[in-house]
């Protein structure tokens, strides 16, 4: 049986690789922080709402909701950033990463569980478990859905 997914992939944070699977990515966007619309009462990492495609996209700082440092901080502030749109039966969430790498084929049954030591806490409902390239890195394997179903989002789910 084939186990190998097409997976996108993207930093996280400065040393850190993350992927999401391929079948959950509707298209990737160059955003520019001006672009986006402010939402007050949100969590910290919802950056607010972009026009996608006649709709309203809400966009997350990914980073930040997975306990790193925010994106836009300081000096930090990248005027163009990329989204990725994430679907879920008709429900669309954009999050925002630092910079794209790949589209790689990882081998699912390759994927070790996630252990806690790993990771930071905030990570770990949306991780699906995490791939070794070579002896040091680690590549996490992030889980679209549970992003898109996140509790964080309140009124959106």
């Amino acid at each position: 049986m084939e186990t190998k997914e097409k997976f996108l992939s993207f930093n996280l944070g400065v040393r850190d690789t993350a992927v999401i699977s391929l079948q959950h990515i509707t298209e990737v966007l160059r955003i520019s922080m001006t672009e986006i619309c402010g939402v007050p009462q949100m969590p910290n990492c919802v950056l607010g709402i972009y026009s996608w495609r006649g709709e309203m996209l809400w966009l997350v700082d990914l980073e930040e909701m997975l306990g790193y440092p925010p994106l836009l901080q300081g000096s930090n502030l990248l005027s163009k950033m990329m989204a990725i749109v994430l679907e879920n039966e008709g429900k669309y969430l954009g999050i925002l990463v630092r910079q794209l790498t790949d589209i790689e084929w990882l081998d699912t049954e390759q994927m070790k569980p996630p252990s806690a030591d790993l990771f930071y806490s905030a990570m770990s409902p949306f991780l699906r478990g995490y791939f070794t390239k070579g002896s040091e890195e680690m590549i996490f394997n992030l889980d679209a859905l549970a992003i898109i179903q996140s509790p964080m989002w309140g009124h959106n789910s």
